[in-house]
């Protein structure tokens, strides 16, 4: 009995070129190696649906942006342009402290991302926000971390959890801007009737029992450990420096103006904190649209002039957007690159 090896290229638009050891038996040939059966209907379906799935996402935040360019170019011609390269960046630099938080608690929940992989599900997922309804983020999420070996269960546990430490992060930050927005929208008060909760929430023990029962709702396995609280306070240290950074952003725009001062510095960190926080309420909106430029035009009228504080609140979204949309391409296109670093 011989061995031999074969090639054989298969025809058509996706012709490749593979290689089959056979066998004979006698005169006839065996493989030993039988061709891969096709991906079936339901594998095909998923496939396209995730296709369809981001380029809505694309078109989403490309239509947002492009119909605010005008009030957004108007506005930002009167700054000069270097606070607003520093803005941008600053905000970039925001969004990439987000992504690490959300990494740190997917690798304590057992699934180690690399720096490569991890930023390209996070980011890339980001851009569901930008349609209506809050589950498309959560979707797009869990489909790249299925592909890179991350459990969807897993996956949404996460960003749970990196919201809860998110909105406990955003109201203590938000107290800085408090003061002001109570005397414009009283009923503001509302959002800290959470925090005591969310600041119990945050223990370990807690944490680990509410993602067990999360997990058990799922039909899946518990967490094998307790988060740990050193998880748990770097994703919170993450999430201030996150908004402290947006903050930031925000004020370089309305320090243009030559107005806000340091004190301002504290407002617009308190303000961008307090918008998106409410805007998560808000979710049948695509990324809690009108929420935050309502909360951020409230809190600065009083330094800058409504007309002013609304103008810049526009250009703060879709600054935010182009930042959303670069850095989920450059986090794609990296991927794609390097993809023995993932």
């Amino acid at each position: 009995m011989t061995r031999f090896l074969g090639k054989f290229e298969l025809g058509g638009a996706g012709a490749r070129k593979a290689e089959v050891r056979m066998t004979t038996v006698g005169s006839q040939p065996v493989d030993a190696a039988p061709a891969r059966p096709a991906a079936s209907w339901k594998s095909r379906a998923v496939t396209w649906a995730r296709r369809l799935l981001l380029l809505a996402v694309l078109v989403g935040a490309g239509y947002y942006l492009v119909t605010r360019w005008d009030q957004v170019w108007h506005t930002l011609a009167e700054v000069p342009w270097y606070a607003a390269v520093l803005s941008q960046l600053v905000l970039i630099v925001g969004i990439a402290s987000s992504t690490l938080g959300w990494k740190a608690i997917v690798d304590d929940l057992g699934t180690q991302l690399g720096l490569v992989r991890g930023p390209q599900i996070y980011l890339v997922s980001q851009l569901g926000k930008y349609l209506p309804g809050a589950v498309w983020a959560y979707v797009l999420q869990m489909e790249l971390g299925k592909q890179a070996g991350l459990p969807r269960a897993r996956s949404f546990v996460s960003s749970l959890i990196q919201v809860g430490v998110s909105t406990v992060a955003s109201l203590l930050l938000g107290v800085l801007a408090l003061p002001v927005l109570l005397n414009e929208s009283p009923g503001a008060v509302w959002l800290y009737t959470v925090l005591p909760v969310g600041l119990a929430a945050l223990h370990p023990r807690v944490l680990t029992w509410g993602v067990n029962l999360v997990l058990r709702v799922l039909r899946k396995a518990p967490l094998d450990h307790r988060l740990r609280l050193a998880t748990v306070g770097k994703a919170l240290g993450y999430s201030l420096f996150t908004f402290s950074c947006f903050g930031a952003h925000l004020w370089l725009l309305a320090n243009s103006l030559g107005t806000p001062g340091l004190g301002g510095l504290l407002l617009c960190t308190g303000a961008v904190a307090i918008g998106l926080t409410a805007g998560l309420f808000f979710f049948i909106l695509p990324s809690g649209a009108g929420v935050r430029e309502v909360v951020v035009t409230a809190a600065l009228a009083a330094s800058i002039g409504p007309v002013a504080a609304g103008a810049y609140a526009i250009a703060s979204r879709a600054m935010f957007t182009a930042a959303d949309v670069l850095t989920a391409g450059s986090a794609a296109l990296l991927a794609k690159l390097r993809p023995a670093a993932r």
